[in-house]
């Protein structure tokens, strides 16, 4: 017996049986009960850091142990590869995006293989392929066929940097997780899926989910982004404008003390052409955290637009202020703030 272990012999002999052998190719079988096994597809960056180690090794080893169970298990893996991230390393690196991905890819894949994950290798993709890609496009046509896309300008989170939207999990202390950037918020036209149109469906449908976390399960309710309400219009004084308030409690209508507009509601955009400190109080906006969490916690600021609007039911003058607590992208952009004394 060997008084070391010398794995890089054991392991390269091993893996080169279960190359030889096909091991982990995977072919009907209705004999064995099925199991799929998919990992997060890595963003073909260059090179494996310990959290896909990390990541990887828990899947092969739920694979492999559904595989000893006598199941028919396919792990199959591929690369998110698709993007403008590429494009920017590839220009960071001067060369071509497609010379810096495909290399990538090769690089990460000699990485996989050494480390001996029971990957069905047959199956690889990439999604910067057109033999993929084709088939999103596919959908993203039938939708619109349907009904289910359309297109409006909307606030986003825009890193500077790599030039690209951010999700607000892509924001981190107000900068981008990549680039490090100071993010801003900026209005786009952008294509929208109308996942409104099954908001019900969709939420209701979370609770039949087994073994999901009660984290994971509230982000995804907060990304549907159902709430039930009511749009209020409040005339603008001294204009023909009105400004559309959604509320969730119309039942507090009488309760109204002022309107609160986001900062980049038109009504806002345009008094701060004659307003330094709204303009002021814009622009800082930009650079603001849209995260649950983080306006959960931030101090709730606002500034006097000088617009005032009436009160639909009792006539009243109130208030019109722009605030960092409410979404443009969210209901009209405008909510009404109640007193409760």
């Amino acid at each position: 017996m060997q008084a070391e272990y010398n794995h890089r012999d054991i392991e390269q002999k091993v893996q080169k049986l279960w190359q030889e052998n096909q091991t982990f190719k995977v072919t009907e079988d209705s004999d064995k009960e099925k199991f799929y096994c998919l990992s997060m597809l890595p963003y073909p960056s260059g090179r494996l850091h310990m959290g896909h180690v990390r990541n990887y090794t828990i899947g092969d080893v739920i694979s492999r142990f559904q595989r000893l169970q006598g199941k028919n298990v396919m792990q199959p893996m591929g690369w998110d590869a698709f993007g403008l991230p590429a494009e920017n390393a590839a220009i960071n690196n001067k060369t071509a995006p497609a010379k810096w991905t495909y290399e990538n890819i090769d690089y990460m894949k000699n990485q996989l293989t050494s480390l001996g994950f029971g990957y069905d290798w047959d199956r690889e993709f990439a999604t910067c392929t057109p033999e993929y890609y084709r088939w999103e496009q596919w959908f993203f046509t039938k939708l619109y066929e349907k009904g289910l896309v359309y297109k409006k300008t909307a606030t986003v989170n825009w890193d500077p940097v790599d030039q690209t939207v951010l999700a607000n999990e892509q924001v981190i202390d107000g900068r981008g997780w990549r680039s490090g950037a100071l993010v801003e918020q900026k209005e786009i036209p952008q294509w929208f899926i109308k996942i409104t149109d099954y908001a019900e469906e969709l939420i209701s449908d979370l609770d039949a989910l087994e073994g999901w976390p009660e984290q994971v399960k509230a982000m995804q309710k907060n990304w549907i982004g159902r709430s039930e309400g009511a749009e209020v219009s409040f005339k603008v004084d001294g204009s023909d404008s009105k400004i559309e308030v959604y509320t969730t409690r119309p039942d507090t209508l009488y309760g109204v003390t002022y309107l609160a507009v986001a900062a980049q509601h038109p009504m806002a955009l345009e008094a701060a052409k004659t307003n330094s400190k709204l303009a002021e109080f814009v622009e800082e906006c930009k650079s603001q955290s849209v995260a649950e969490a983080d306006m959960a916690t931030m101090d709730k600021l606002g500034v006097d637009t000088g617009i005032r609007a009436v009160h639909p039911l009792t006539g009243e003058i109130v208030p019109v202020w722009a605030a960092n607590f409410v979404l443009m992208n969210y209901g009209t952009g405008a909510v009404m703030s109640v007193s409760w004394s």
